[in-house]
């Protein structure tokens, strides 16, 4: 079956290349373009699409609005494809709390990806876009497209202020190993917003370039309970404290003289991915072992699989998101297809599951 994309851009130039790259697989096909959300609505209604690819910046009515009533009124798959998902980063993180499954920067010409490689990424996030779950949402009009007020920001800073120094990880520290790609973003905040203060420490990776993992760190951090930083390398594993893996490399967990800490790794990507969740799975079998607890969340593809399989075979508990409540099940299901995962769990019982296993006393 083919899939059927509508290209939504103000640029004439931009319509015709991604049209173009779209069509280039045989599954896939651009069946009309738009230059703004007034002609995309049009359009929706006689295509019928499967897929919209949408920019942010348009005129009239921009991106971000139009999908706040598309995903209220006429939820579908959409991929933002646009140069804000680049250099505004707030915005993206916002488009994909609307909805939007993926995102994708535009084809720039001083960029190391060449044309068939940016393709090969854009044809990958449409498909899973095409086979992803999405749901009709009526509150979404209610949620605030501008920052909060001053006194809620306030409020925010406070709760986060700096809190004192977490308990240091030594051996036979419980930690946390998380791994998530497409939906992630939104499944982490969930995960998260259930784990206390005081959690045993918590390593993240999720698939996302550099642009946006500090970004989607210091977001978690005003959100969730326990501290919330993108590492940097180096850092003392701490309780209370959650290390999202940078957009531009691999995170492993290391022992020191001081305890475990974190360490960042330059190394080629693993199954197309850098940060890679096996490596960090990889990192948490060998050091951690049965003292370990690995989480794989929605995403496409198979990264985060064997590695869950050996922190399995080295002792320590599994937890896999269930297909119902994944946006995109490819990861969780690989890893349950391997044996890796000893549990399938939904979504918002997941931080539930993980805190029992860690015997922690569950609200």
């Amino acid at each position: 079956m083919t899939i059927r994309v509508l290209v939504i851009d103000d640029s004439a130039v931009m319509r015709k290349l991604l049209a173009e790259l779209i069509n280039s697989a045989p599954d896939i096909e651009a069946v009309g373009s738009a230059p703004d959300a007034h002609s995309a609505r049009e359009l929706i209604k006689t295509l019928n699409p499967d897929v919209l690819t949408l920019d942010v910046q348009m005129p009239k009515m921009d991106g971000i609005e139009f999908l706040e009533r598309l995903m209220r009124l006429r939820p579908m798959p959409v991929v933002m494809v646009s140069s804000f998902t680049e250099a505004g980063s707030e915005t993206t993180l916002r488009a994909l709390e609307l909805g939007a499954v993926d995102f994708i920067g535009k084809p720039r010409m001083d960029s190391a990806q060449s044309t068939e490689e940016y393709a090969q990424e854009l044809l990958d996030k449409i498909r899973a876009a095409h086979g992803a779950r999405v749901r009709r949402n009526a509150t979404l009009s209610s949620l605030p497209l501008s920052p909060p007020p001053l006194s809620l920001q306030l409020s925010s800073a406070a709760a986060h202020a700096p809190r004192q120094t977490g308990r240091p990880a030594q051996a036979g520290s419980r930690i946390v190993f998380v791994g998530a790609s497409t939906g992630g973003t939104e499944a982490l905040k969930d995960f998260l917003m259930g784990i206390p203060e005081d959690c045993p420490p918590v390593m993240i990776v999720q698939h996302m370039p550099e642009t946006f993992t500090a970004s989607f760190a210091k977001r978690l951090d005003t959100l969730c309970p326990p501290r919330v930083i993108e590492a940097q390398g180096g850092e003392r594993l701490e309780s209370g404290t959650v290390y999202v893996a940078p957009g531009h490399s691999h995170m492993v967990v290391r022992r020191s003289a001081a305890g475990y800490v974190t360490e960042l790794q330059k190394t080629p990507p693993v199954n197309r991915h850098r940060p890679s969740v096996d490596v960090l799975f990889d990192s948490a079998a060998e050091l951690i072992g049965r003292y370990a607890v690995g989480v794989i969340l929605t995403g496409m593809g198979k990264d985060g699989a064997q590695g869950l399989l050996r922190m399995r075979q080295a002792g320590a508990r599994t937890f896999g998101q269930d297909e119902a409540s994944c946006v995109v099940y490819g990861m969780p299901r690989e890893a349950a297809l391997a044996g890796a995962v000893e549990e399938v769990v939904p979504l918002d019982a997941m931080s539930r599951r993980v805190l029992s296993a860690l015997g922690k006393a569950v609200a």
